[in-house]
C-alpha cells in the first residue's frame, strides 16, 4: 500500500514508518517543514496544503498523527489553545483536503486519545461509553468531530483513541525510567487510579492491522488488561530490580507541570478496554503488564 503520514517524525510516527517500510509498504511523509521533494507540506495556521501533490500520489491510506504535546508543558491558557487548535485545525485541514481529491484514499485514520472519557474511576469503558466533561475530553470531542468531512465524502474513517504507550525511547515510560532506575520511583497519589496502556509494538501493529483490513470506526488502542498505578509501579520496579516503597512526591510535579495537568494525566483513572479491536480480530502481543515491561525494556 501507499500510505501518507502526518506526525511522522514523532515517537509513534517514526516507529510506525519503520515497520511499514519493513513490511514493504510505500510511505509518504506529510510535514509542516518538508525536508525533500518527496515530502508533502501542510500549514495548519494558514489552512494550506499541497493538495495537487497529494492527489497525484494516489495514496491508499492517510494516517493523521500530528498535534502539540499534551504532557510536555504546564497547561497555561496559551498552551491549552495550542493543544486544541493543533488538533482541531490540523484534522480539519487534512479532512477537507482529502474530501476534495480526485484520487481519494480508501481509508483515513485520525488520532485521538482515551482522554475523551475523562476521570472515570473503575468504570469499564468501551468505544460506546459517553465522553467526559474535562479539558481533555472537550479536546478529543472537537478533534474527532473534524473527521466528519472525510466521512461525508465517502472515505472510510478510523479514529484511534490511544492510551499510555509504553516504549523506552519516548512517551510516558521514558520520563519515568530515571527515577525508577535510581530507586526513587513510587506510586502516584493513592495508586488506585486505573492506567490503560499499550506497548509501542502493539500500537504499531494495531494501526497496520487497521490499514490492511481497511477497518472503519472508533478503536481504543489499549491492551485488554488495565492496571492500577500501584500495580504498574510494582511491576516496573521489579523489572528494573529497584525498590518502589515510597510514593512519588506530587508537589514538585505540580510546581513544574501545574496541578490541572497532574490531576488529569497522572491521577486520573480510566479503565478502558479495546472492545472494537478485539472484535475485529486483532491479537495482542502483550496482554499483561509484567511481560509487556520486560519486552519493552529488554
Amino acid at each position: 500500500m501507499k500510505i501518507a503520514i502526518t506526525g511522522s517524525h514523532g515517537f509513534l510516527g517514526s516507529s510506525l514508518i519503520d515497520e511499514l517500510v519493513k513490511q514493504g509498504h510505500e510511505v509518504i511523509r506529510i510535514s509542516r517543514s518538508p525536508k525533500n521533494e518527496s515530502e508533502i507540506g501542510f500549514d495548519i495556521e494558514k489552512q494550506e496544503m499541497d493538495s495537487q501533490k497529494l492527489d497525484d500520489a494516489k495514496i491508499d491510506v492517510l494516517i493523521h498523527l500530528a498535534g502539540a504535546g499534551i504532557g510536555e508543558k504546564k497547561w497555561s491558557n496559551e498552551q491549552k489553545n495550542e493543544i486544541l487548535d493543533s488538533r482541531v485545525f490540523g484534522t480539519k485541514l487534512i479532512a477537507q483536503t482529502l474530501s476534495g481529491l480526485k484520487n481519494k484514499p480508501k481509508l483515513f485514520i485520525s488520532a485521538s486519545a482515551i482522554g475523551i472519557y475523562g476521570n472515570r474511576g473503575e468504570e469499564l469503558l468501551t468505544e460506546d461509553s459517553k465522553p467526559g466533561e474535562d479539558f481533555l475530553s472537550s479536546v478529543c470531542i472537537a478533534w474527532e468531530k473534524e473527521t466528519k468531512v472525510a466521512k461525508d465524502a465517502g472515505i472510510n474513517t478510523a479514529i484511534l483513541r490511544t492510551g499510555i504507550v509504553l516504549g523506552k525511547n519516548g512517551g510516558t515510560l521514558k520520563r519515568m525510567l530515571l527515577p525508577f532506575k535510581i530507586g526513587a520511583g513510587g506510586r502516584l497519589g493513592s495508586g488506585k487510579q486505573m492506567m490503560s496502556w499499550i506497548t509501542q509494538n502493539d500500537w504499531t501493529n494495531a494501526v497496520i492491522y487497521i490499514c490492511e483490513k481497511q477497518l472503519a470506526g472508533t478503536y481504543n488502542l489499549v491492551a485488554p488488561c488495565a492496571v492500577t498505578n500501584e500495580q504498574f509501579t510494582k511491576s516496573l520496579g521489579a523489572t528494573l530490580h529497584r525498590p518502589t516503597i515510597l510514593p512519588t512526591p506530587l508537589l514538585p510535579l505540580k510546581i513544574i507541570y501545574g496541578a490541572e495537568l497532574v490531576e488529569a494525566l497522572l491521577l486520573g483513572s480510566q479503565n478502558v478496554v479495546p472492545k472494537a479491536l478485539l472484535e475485529a480480530g486483532y491479537k495482542f502481543e502483550s496482554e499483561d503488564i509484567d511481560s509487556a515491561l520486560k519486552t519493552v525494556l529488554d
